[in-house]
């Protein structure tokens, strides 16, 4: 009989889970009640930070994103905690300068991950660079992911083969990474590319392989089995409650289903249902986030446009903004061109937003008729280098007026930042010495000033008292 291997399970919940069915506004005292609990149940390691919470704490929760970790490391101290950080863009939405990803990793570390999981919106290995030396410094784990993709309806074609992300891998394990991880943001991966990809991944690199992969599709729990099967060692799930539509698979069948066998999670459904239950109590804070146009928990539209439900939620946004929401499906006739015009960046934050948004200008203002600031910064160079090359003939009209200049970079964009801690720093002088703080503002100068001035009104503030 082979020799038992129990999957590695991510719980996703807390961090993932809430932000792909509610907009990521669960508040840390819902997380509470039920942290201890997650505990106890044997996970792998549990996913509470990093992705938008960041943006959406300081933004709209007005909440300390350093004390919500601080605390959740208090309530979960026998479970690896993790985070999703975006590489040099780290939790926000352009590249910053290496003090500021220094600075960041040294003080997330300190706080409480044990785990980073890092990706580049490219897959442009350079932006790992600064990070992965940081994490190191720290003796944390690099689980680095690549952002999965598709040139057509499934594996294969010109750009996004098995080669590709057998390339990639084998770049990415040679940087240092402790493991890997295939990310799909937008669940279009199919079981069966799944366990070919895998079965190649594992035949040309050592570490370990996780697959994340959204339910959105509905292939997600066969590819996560056909994973498995191909000699995958880890998974992402979410507690029932929190999990489908958008969000990832449910983690209770996977426990039903591995029990007798070589995979057997020794997961406690009764400990789990109880989980449940409490979720299931506190769902309807949440629902107004919630997308009830469908009854459905399938949407067949992805395997069509490949577009993440989250870049869908803000087209419709911006075209109610602008009284277009008539031209939404001009929108995603739009979006492929767009993208195409970008060298087929994968479509994960902040990429798809850049191409989303461009692609609702090409549409209300006639094609680059208005081009956003990203839109320029990213044909310069200063997001990383895209799968393929540019347009040109778009390149160079984007660039024409654009302040850096009308030649782009082929250096990894962190070379070319100036510093940035130094300037946080004195902008904060006589309201926060704090290191958490500076890199709020660091990360996200306006909004994250307004939440500094709202909550650090007293004078020669220093800092949170750690109870």
């Amino acid at each position: 009989m082979p020799d038992k291997k129990p999957v590695r399970i991510t719980d996703v919940t807390l961090r993932d889970g809430q932000q792909s069915l509610f907009a990521t506004r669960m508040t840390t005292e819902d997380m509470l009640p039920i942290a201890n609990k997650i505990d106890r149940i044997g996970f792998y390691s549990v996913e509470v930070w990093g992705g938008a919470t960041f943006d959406v704490m300081t933004r709209f929760l007005n909440e300390d994103p350093w004390e919500r970790l601080r605390i959740l490391k208090r309530y979960m101290p026998n479970t690896k905690l993790q985070m999703l950080l975006r590489g040099q863009n780290l939790v926000g939405y352009r590249n910053y300068a290496d003090d500021v990803v220094e600075a960041f990793i040294e003080k997330a570390a300190e706080t409480g991950i044990d785990i980073f999981r890092v990706f580049d919106a490219l897959n442009d290995e350079r932006n790992f660079i600064a990070a992965f030396k940081a994490i190191k410094k720290t003796g944390k784990e690099i689980q680095a992911a690549i952002s999965y993709s598709l040139t057509g309806k499934r594996l294969g074609g010109p750009i996004f083969n098995i080669d590709y992300y057998i390339e990639k891998a084998k770049i990415i394990e040679e940087m240092g990474a402790d493991s890997l991880c295939i990310k799909d943001m937008a669940g279009i991966i199919s079981p069966y590319d799944a366990y070919e990809l895998f079965s190649k991944l594992k035949e040309n690199v050592k570490i370990p392989l996780h697959l994340h992969t959204h339910y959105t599709s509905g292939m997600a729990s066969m590819s996560l089995l056909k994973a498995i099967e191909a000699g995958a060692d880890g998974i992402d799930t979410c507690f029932a409650p929190f999990a489908l539509r958008s969000s990832h698979c449910a983690v209770e069948p996977f426990v039903a289903s591995f029990q007798g066998t070589d995979h057997e999670t020794g997961f406690n459904l009764d400990a789990i249902a109880d989980i449940d239950a409490y979720l299931e109590s506190i769902i309807q804070k949440y629902m107004g986030f919630a997308d009830t146009t469908r009854f459905s928990v399938v949407d067949i539209g992805v395997l069509m446009h490949q577009i993440p439900g989250g870049m869908i939620s803000n087209l419709v946004s911006q075209l109610k903004q602008a009284n277009a929401l008539h031209r939404l499906k001009r929108v995603y006739e739009e979006i492929p061109r767009t993208r195409k015009d970008l060298g087929f960046p994968p479509l994960v934050t902040p990429t798809s937003q850049i191409v989303g948004v461009q692609a609702v200008f090409n549409v209300i203002a006639g094609r680059y008729k208005m081009i956003s600031n990203e839109v320029k910064d990213y044909f310069y160079g200063l997001y990383g280098k895209p799968p393929v090359p540019v347009n040109e003939e778009i390149k160079q009209m984007v660039l024409k007026n654009y302040g850096r200049g009308n030649i782009s970079i082929d250096t990894r964009p962190g070379d070319i930042l100036e510093p940035e801690m130094a300037k946080a720093r004195e902008a904060l002088k006589g309201l926060s010495e704090d290191m958490g703080d500076i890199l709020i503002y660091a990360l996200y100068p306006m909004t994250g000033l307004e939440f500094l001035k709202k909550n650090r009104a007293a004078p020669h503030y220093h800092g949170p008292v750690v109870m």
